[in-house]
């Protein structure tokens, strides 16, 4: 692949690496076999340092600018971050209402020792039967308590599966 810099990474649709070129998959590599991509990327992504670095793991993972913007958090070079799952809190969820029925003739508007009815109360109105009314319907006890299992589940936008690749063999990058 014509003018590729030493380090620079490419989307690749093939099922192979090109010669000169390796898969972004974590791999580890001597530091003697390329010494030249290990002076650009130094073990940002694993390795020992001594014998081996590591290239970039992008297998289900997008890349992200390094650095930081306004109302972003920093990023740093090799850095991973995100979660391929999430499992949502009751802070997340969207306002939204329960409502529970009771068909049974209000006769106080006091709350203590009775139970809600469905009758719509303006001013002093009654809106409260005693819990001794023989008439008290019982209300589904799933009408009123906590839904869901808290399980996490996949949070991905969507997604066509391609190679990133990472030039071993090309022109070392000059500084600007």
């Amino acid at each position: 692949m014509a003018d590729a810099y030493v380090g620079e990474i490419r989307i690749f649709a093939g099922s192979y690496a090109p010669s000169g070129w390796a898969f972004c998959d974590g791999s580890l590599i001597p530091i003697r076999r390329n010494p030249a991509l290990f002076s650009i990327i130094g073990v940002q992504y694993g390795g020992d340092g001594q014998l081996t670095f590591a290239l970039p793991d992008l297998r289900g993972r997008a890349a992200m600018h390094q650095g930081a913007g306004p109302g972003l958090t920093p990023r740093s070079i090799g850095a991973p971050g995100g979660s391929s799952t999430v499992t949502l809190t009751q802070d997340q969820m969207p306002a939204h209402n329960h409502l529970a029925e009771c068909d049974v003739q209000p006769t106080t508007n006091t709350p203590s020792g009775t139970i809600w009815t469905n009758t719509v109360g303006r001013g002093s109105a009654a809106i409260y039967a005693p819990l001794s009314n023989p008439t008290t319907t019982t209300l589904n006890p799933q009408s009123v308590v906590v839904t869901g299992s808290s399980l996490p589940h996949n949070n991905k936008q969507p997604y066509l599966g391609m190679n990133f690749i990472i030039c071993l063999e090309g022109e070392f990058p000059p500084r600007s």
